[in-house]
């Protein structure tokens, strides 16, 4: 367990440092579209567990999968709320999941500007990255940029649209509070939606009952000086899943 927290403990911190990096080249950073409205709904992992398992049920995880891949644009909040937490319940679920083609894409990104040669090894190596892990939000960020830097903006659109999705999920799990924090099923997805909300992560703290609090610059107009999320079920899985780390 103590392995464990070490590795979250680095993972976290590169994290930090890609968000870092993000933030110093943010006029390149693709812009987001507002996630929509959303009712705050706690998480309930046994019924996502039912309903994802169930075949007759609109839910049933096959049938999410298979919505995403034909960028069905129809899907309600619920469905993305079933899609992302339920895929901790999936054989290849790894909290700490990393596609091998994910340092090969930040490389090429933050090596400004770009050649056309360049721009078609980001799309390809974010494209094979995105195939391994399609939650990784960061490489979603890169393929936006690179389909426009491309002129293909029907695909970037559709990829915003999934990101934007995916993050309101995320926000519709709770309000970053203490009492209600966010909901995520992996580290980087914290400084994901710090990001997307303007701010710059500045610190982590780990508390009592699975919650991180991440500690943020202070931002004109704005009065919150961090956010928590809850990284529960994330630890449980890992922790079945990897019981000798």
């Amino acid at each position: 367990m103590k392995r464990l927290k070490y590795i979250l403990t680095i993972t976290l911190a590169v994290a930090t440092c890609v968000l870092a990096l993000a933030g110093s080249h943010a006029q390149q950073v693709p812009e987001r579209t507002q996630p929509g409205k959303f009712t705050i709904k706690k998480v309930d992992f046994d019924h996502v567990k039912k309903v994802i398992e169930d075949p007759k049920n609109a839910y049933y995880y096959p049938k999410l999968v298979k919505a995403y891949n034909s960028n069905d644009t129809t899907l309600s909040i619920e469905a993305w709320r079933n899609f992302y937490y339920g895929y901790t319940f999936q054989e290849d679920y790894n909290p700490f999941r990393e596609s091998v083609y994910s340092n090969v894409v930040e490389q090429l990104y933050y090596k400004q500007p770009h050649s056309r040669a360049e721009c078609d090894s980001i799309e390809k190596y974010a494209e094979l990255s995105l195939n391994d892990n399609m939650f990784d939000m960061n490489q979603m960020n890169f393929y936006i940029y690179v389909l426009k830097e491309k002129k293909k903006h029907a695909r970037a659109a559709v990829c915003q649209y999934r990101l934007d999705r995916l993050i309101a999920a995320i926000m519709s799990s709770g309000k970053g509070t203490k009492e209600e924090p966010w909901v995520v099923i992996a580290p980087e997805h914290e400084y994901n939606i710090i990001n997307f909300l303007g701010f710059v992560a500045t610190d982590h703290e780990t508390l009592d009952g699975g919650i991180d609090y991440i500690k943020v610059q202070p931002v004109a107009g704005k009065s919150a000086e961090g956010f928590y999320f809850d990284i529960s079920r994330m630890m449980q899985v890992a922790a079945l899943k990897f019981p000798d780390i």
